[in-house]
């Protein structure tokens, strides 16, 4: 059910109160997607064009918190909540949903997912206890749905590689431990190694894809999250590349001036900073 909006001069109260809260947020989106005075940019946009925001805004937010940049937090939480208004405004323009029916779903999830909090089963249980029962939850809501089904298809890749092995572990579809997964990786190198020789490219890239599956599954089995190894690798990349450019600077050169040998020497100097830094 959609909010009633207010008049004009409280419209305008509104959007201009600091102290305002959701309600000012709210209001303000209303005001974007005005037909008549809103932005123009707002007003063309659809689920489809913002889905991709949506996810750059949570990407940031994981961003802020791997850097404990705990200053730029507040502004990147702001950004994803927009976008939630966003989405719900645009569900209530065509008459589907309104950003109260978004609270109300979220809240009655919440409650009825943890019994041992606002209900009468016990709290006496570990977290892991209490993971397996909001998956028993889960699996209850959907019914006679197939194992697999509801594994978000927008998900970044890697991370929905681990939540569909996650869903085929939980009905015993899965390697007993990280030798039989280590094993496998070296199979799939080795199937891609060959296929880079041989096979069409689109091949070429399904041996890869099926690589990257079961660098996945083994992130699973360490309890690593696969996506935040990847971005700390990109990091430290970024990191060290930008020291071998510095270095160069102070001659007066970038790395179009020099050569691998060269960069590679600087590469492992950067390394050996990063170590003695970690370790002082």
């Amino acid at each position: 059910m959609a909010t009633p909006r207010p008049d004009a001069t409280e419209s305008d109260r509104l959007v201009h109160d600091p102290k305002g809260g959701m309600d000012r947020l709210v209001e303000i989106m209303a005001r974007l997607r005005d037909p008549a005075t809103g932005c123009p940019w707002d007003l063309e946009q659809t689920f489809s064009t913002i889905a991709p925001y949506t996810l750059e805004e949570a990407h940031e937010v994981a961003d802020a918190i791997r850097r404990q940049a705990w200053d730029e937090l507040p502004g990147e939480l702001g950004d994803l909540l927009f976008q939630v208004v966003f989405h719900s405004r645009m569900a209530e323009d065509a008459g589907l949903f309104a950003f109260p029916d978004v609270v109300r779903a979220i809240s009655d999830k919440m409650v009825s997912r943890h019994p041992h909090v606002f209900g009468d089963e016990s709290r006496d249980k570990s977290a892991d206890q209490q993971t397996v029962d909001w998956e028993r939850m889960k699996a209850a809501e959907r019914g006679a749905a197939r194992v697999l089904d509801g594994v978000a298809l927008g998900l970044p890749a890697l991370t929905r590689a681990v939540k569909l092995q996650k869903r085929a572990a939980r009905v015993g579809f899965d390697w007993p431990s990280t030798d039989e997964v280590v094993a496998k990786i070296t199979e799939e190198a080795a199937e891609l190694a060959e296929a880079r020789d041989r096979l069409t490219p689109a091949e070429v890239e399904e041996e890869f894809g099926d690589l990257l599956f079961v660098m996945a599954n083994l992130a699973r089995h360490l309890k690593i999250d696969p996506e935040a190894a990847l971005r700390g690798a990109n990091a430290k990349f970024e990191r060290r590349f930008r020291r071998i450019e510095d270095w160069l600077a102070e001659d007066g050169r970038t790395p179009t001036d020099s050569d691998l040998a060269e960069m590679d020497a600087l590469w492992n100097r950067a390394k050996a900073e990063d170590k003695l830094a970690q370790d002082s």
